[in-house]
């Protein structure tokens, strides 16, 4: 039995306006079927609390996401322990509250204790066809996540590892005494570091992955290795890599859902790890609402599964663009001094060019928080992937950095909300782009405890056209005046910031003029209205 958030009360009539044609992109001219769109949003109905693990991120050991990205000792931008101070600084404005590490499909070739101690020695990076140094490793991790007030979430490797060895790196991290709680503290750090957030796996089901295991034997590896690293320390939380699929989820719960406490999800709109496309807004706008078909897919199987309401869903990777990596990944040792190996090495600098990150992907990233804080009672944790460089919302080089378009996104989000989500219906007429549509407005209202002061997040995916919306509180029209609003916009739907043109797309801190209970939002645009409610209809 699915539970709807959503009680409706009060309205909002949106009007899709034309807008000159200098504001409009280049693309083929898109056709909205009706021009009108709804919000209802009931402050005096009963809210529901979201998680903020939502705002998470993630870092892998690929490309320059660590290595000449968070982590690059030597350089003049660096602090003495080789965190880049300007990247901290640009981190913290998006108070991440948890950090996903070491992967990803690096993850399942990497053995923890090559990462440790103070004689570390490179290795080959199975996965990626690199060799990596070793010297960003669990402690150096895990102080990260302390400069930057992260929780740590580590990712197991269920693939070429063991289960002795998911369990030792508990041990290693937790412990207050014994074999790793002696090695820890030799290494320089005597008191627990208190990892409360695992993985067993990523994306184990995958054929691409090293270690992929049919269920029949992921299911009880899963139940084995949570009962081990749960022996390690019973009050650790664990997620498992799963699939939104009957077939897979099910059986994995039956066995080990008892032991779990979430499940690990993934999904990348566009497949780009071959060819790197780079789709137009409109083409990349079509992808809007598929997270939110995912998560109510896994709504649907959790609550079959009885586990509903205890198991949360970790959306632990998740971007408009999968990441470009033509060749790999690979389950065996590739020699990293082979030219064709090279070759495709170096073809992941592609996943770096600035003006794919465009206005499409900041509002693809509104419409995925959109969805989480619509399910705010099942999504207990998302993670964009990356957090740094590749497809990142931030884009970091070696004499400083460049907030992408879905940087601010993330930024407003996460700082701007209130912490409930309050009851909120949307309808809108379809944005069509040749065979496919997606509605033209989404929206999402937030409130505090007393639902007397309310944030509303409303996207106008219209490439150009400006929406003039009639916005009713609790059945009352929005009373006429100025508002404090925050616009997330562009001169165009394909604007992109690079290292010349850094702040082209950045968010405005504005206040935005209701008349007759309408307000008017831009194209392509991401706005933040904030009110109160002073008297409550009853």
């Amino acid at each position: 039995m699915k539970t709807n958030l959503l009680l409706w009360c009060g309205v909002v009539v949106c009007l899709l306006v034309v807008a000159p044609r200098s504001l409009r992109g280049a693309n083929a001219e898109p056709t909205v079927e009706d021009g009108t769109a709804t919000l209802e949003i009931d402050t005096r109905g009963p809210s529901v609390p979201y998680s903020r693990l939502i705002f998470g991120g993630f870092l892998e050991h690929f490309g320059s996401q660590i290595y000449g990205g968070v982590f690059e000792p030597g350089s003049p931008l660096a602090d003495a322990q080789g965190f880049r101070t300007d990247v901290v600084a640009a981190l913290r404005e998006l108070r991440v509250p948890i950090v996903r590490w070491p992967g990803g499909c690096f993850a399942s070739g990497y053995h923890w204790e090559w990462g440790i101690g103070k004689h570390r020695l490179p290795t080959e990076d199975m996965a990626w066809g690199v060799v990596d140094p070793n010297t960003f490793g669990t402690d150096e991790y895990v102080q990260l996540c302390r400069l930057l007030d992260w929780q740590p979430y580590i990712c197991n490797n269920a693939g070429n590892g063991t289960v002795a060895e998911m369990k030792s790196w508990v041990e290693y991290c937790n412990a207050r005494e014994g074999k790793y709680a002696d090695e820890r503290a030799g290494n320089g750090h005597p008191q627990p570091w208190n990892v409360r957030v695992w993985s067993i796996g990523n994306e184990n089901w995958g054929a691409h992955e090293i270690g992929y295991k049919p269920i029949e034997q992921w299911s009880p590896l899963v139940l084995e290795a949570a009962l081990a690293m749960k022996a390690a320390d019973p009050g650790i939380q664990l997620s498992a890599a799963a699939l939104p699929d009957r077939k897979w989820m099910l059986p994995m719960l039956a066995q080990a859902g008892e032991h779990l406490d979430y499940i690990s999800l993934h999904s990348y709109a566009l497949p780009l790890h071959g060819r790197n496309d780079m789709p137009d807004y409109l083409t990349c706008i079509m992808e809007s609402e598929g997270p939110e078909k995912l998560i109510v897919g896994a709504v649907d199987i959790l609550e079959e599964s009885g586990h509903r309401g205890r198991i949360k869903i970790a959306y632990d990777e998740w971007n408009l663009r999968s990441w470009h990596h033509p060749g790999f990944p690979r389950q065996a040792v590739a020699d990293a001094s082979n030219p064709e190996v090279q070759a495709l090495v170096e073809a992941r600098e592609n996943n770096e060019i600035a003006s794919q990150y465009t206005m499409a992907d900041a509002l693809f990233s509104a419409s995925f928080y959109n969805s989480c804080l619509r399910h705010a009672a099942d999504v207990g944790m998302a993670n964009i992937a990356p957090l740094v460089n590749t497809r990142g919302p931030l884009h970091v080089h070696s004499r400083g950095l460049v907030r992408r378009t879905h940087f601010h996104t993330m930024a407003i989000y996460a700082t701007e909300l209130e912490p409930r989500v309050a009851a909120t219906k949307v309808g809108a007429g379809p944005l069509v782009h040749g065979d496919r549509r997606v509605a033209a407005v989404d929206a999402v209202a937030t409130v505090d405890e007393s639902g007397q002061n309310i944030a509303v997040a409303i996207v106008n995916r219209h490439p150009d056209r400006t929406v003039a919306c009639r916005i009713g509180v609790d059945g009352r029209p929005l009373p006429d005046g100025r508002y404090a609003a925050i616009v997330l916009a562009g001169d165009s739907p394909e604007a992109f910031n690079d290292i010349d043109h850094p702040d082209r797309v950045v968010p405005e801190t504005t206040q935005i003029d209701c008349v007759r209970g309408t307000l008017t939002l831009p194209a392509h645009s991401l706005t933040i209205v904030k009110t109160a409610v002073t008297t409550r209809a009853r």
